[in-house]
């Protein structure tokens, strides 16, 4: 039986940063000098391994590792089936809507106050609406109602001004056009110069989400410190079949924090554990770093708004990069056997690419407490290999899911494991204490209100189980 603390080891247990507001630790204001703030980021990747996921789904106890966070940047592969409809058609979104409505439930509502027996104004109408035009419309009026209306958190806040706040209710009904979805353009549709509007009423609100077939990134933040991001912008890179499609690749998203720009990367690497696999996977990196380009909208001049990923003050690179460790699958579980992380990690390919420098030149990554998270039998903790008779189709199990940071300014605090059995993966998620500039901060203020309620989950997801299985 699994008890929740199993999420992190027992040498990580003891540094285990306890409820601490970490936004409220800053330097005194002094003429002069700049002033400084750190807030705490949290960060999880997690493979999902095409499965939706019920309403059961319990991702409290991972979101909330070490206490709340001010931002969370929350990146998952294969939240679909990386078959030919999804890849060369049109994708599958409703899985995203669904991990939406779990991720602000987890954010925003205690446990003891979730009911899982609410319905949804939208959810009703929906299912008068044909399956496709339902996958279409969900995922849009859902992350819509969790976001900021809010243009200038796309656009370049530098010399905003103080405003008055408008505040109105909208009805769950406005979410939704007359052709019954939500236009990208309708998300941010107040004028430059007005306030703007949380739509969601929680303590996190989504800034920015992205699907890129199996790949998605979205990114929550605590709803007052909404008003101090700007530039905000996506970015996506192909590397699947054919060099271009989305099975594999990135998203990207750019934005800043009061003065200091950050810029959050989520991808899904080339897989295989064959030899020279993995130069496919630095070439993979290589040319999400030399393609990825954010559009300029900053009207400043001698601004410094980056284009380019490595031109940000910090950068958190999270996903599945499908590094194995060379070794034979016997080998490998001999060392699992007696927990014998620093031999495994001496033969991980990520970790003697990095140092050769043929990838992640000058990145860092925080040292390795837990067992390799890939790959498990469903609903198990025993790795596939033991449960597969074929040695030719065993798995060597490996640290295919990583989290890494390039940049000053920055410090990890916890580096963990989750040990959910929903998937072939087990999650990953790290803390960061992020320093940021905050000086003239009165330039850059704008006004904003809370509207709207949160749409509840519903119905649509099936039966309750524990993010830890038991």
């Amino acid at each position: 039986m699994l008890s929740k603390t199993s999420f992190s080891s027992g040498r990580n247990r003891s540094s285990r940063v306890g409820r601490l507001n970490l936004s409220v630790l800053e330097r005194p204001r002094r003429k002069g000098f700049d002033r400084v703030q750190e807030y705490r980021i949290f960060v999880g990747t997690w493979n999902v391994a095409g499965k939706s996921p019920n309403i059961g789904l319990d991702l409290q106890d991972f979101l909330q590792v070490g206490g709340y966070s001010d931002i969370y940047v929350l990146g998952f592969q294969e939240i679909v089936p990386l078959n030919a409809g999804n890849v060369l058609v049109m994708e599958d979104n409703e899985p995203a809507a669904k991990w939406l409505a779990l991720i602000s439930q987890a954010l925003n509502e205690p446990r003891d106050e979730v009911d899982d027996s609410n319905v949804s104004i939208y959810y009703k109408e929906s299912r008068s609406t044909s399956g496709l035009f339902s996958q279409k419309s969900s995922f849009k009026v859902l992350s819509k109602n969790y976001s900021v209306d809010n243009p200038l958190v796309k656009t370049c806040n530098c010399e905003v001004e103080a405003c008055g706040v408008r505040r109105r209710t909208r009805k769950p009904g406005e979410f939704v056009d007359s052709g019954g979805s939500a236009s990208d353009e309708e998300c941010y549709s107040m004028s430059h110069h007005g306030s703007y509007e949380v739509r969601n009423n929680g303590k996190y609100c989504l800034i920015a989400s992205k699907q890129m077939v199996g790949i998605f990134l979205a990114v929550w933040v605590r709803s007052e410190l909404v008003q101090h991001i700007g530039h905000l912008r996506m970015a996506s890179v192909g590397r699947g079949i054919m060099g271009c499609l989305g099975n594999k690749g990135c998203i990207a998203m750019s934005m800043s924090l009061h003065r200091t720009t950050f810029c959050f990367v989520c991808s899904h690497l080339t897989s295989g554990e064959k030899e020279g696999d993995e130069l496919k996977r630095n070439a993979d990196v290589a040319e999400i770093l030399k393609s990825t380009q954010f559009p300029t909208i900053c009207k400043t001049p001698d601004s410094q708004i980056p284009e380019k990923i490595l031109d940000h003050d910090r950068v958190i690179w999270l996903g599945d990069l499908n590094y194995r460790i060379s070794l034979s699958y016997h080998d490998a579980r001999t060392l699992l056997e007696v927990n014998d992380w620093d031999a495994l990690l001496d033969k991980d390919q990520l970790m003697t690419e990095r140092e050769a420098g043929r990838v992640f030149d000058g990145w860092k990554e925080g040292k390795i407490f837990f067992a390799p998270t890939y790959k498990y039998w469903h609903n198990s903790d025993a790795y596939a290999g033991e449960m597969t008779k074929s040695k030719r189709k065993r798995r060597t199990p490996a640290w295919c899911d990583r989290i890494l940071w390039y940049g000053n300014g920055i410090e990890q605090l916890q580096y963990i494991r989750g040990e959910s059995r929903f998937s072939d993966h087990r999650p990953v998620c790290a803390v960061f204490k992020a320093r940021v500039d905050n000086s003239n901060n009165g330039r850059h203020r704008k006004r904003y209100s809370s509207v709207g309620a949160g749409i509840p989950l519903d119905e649509i997801m099936p039966q309750r189980h524990s993010f830890y299985e038991y």
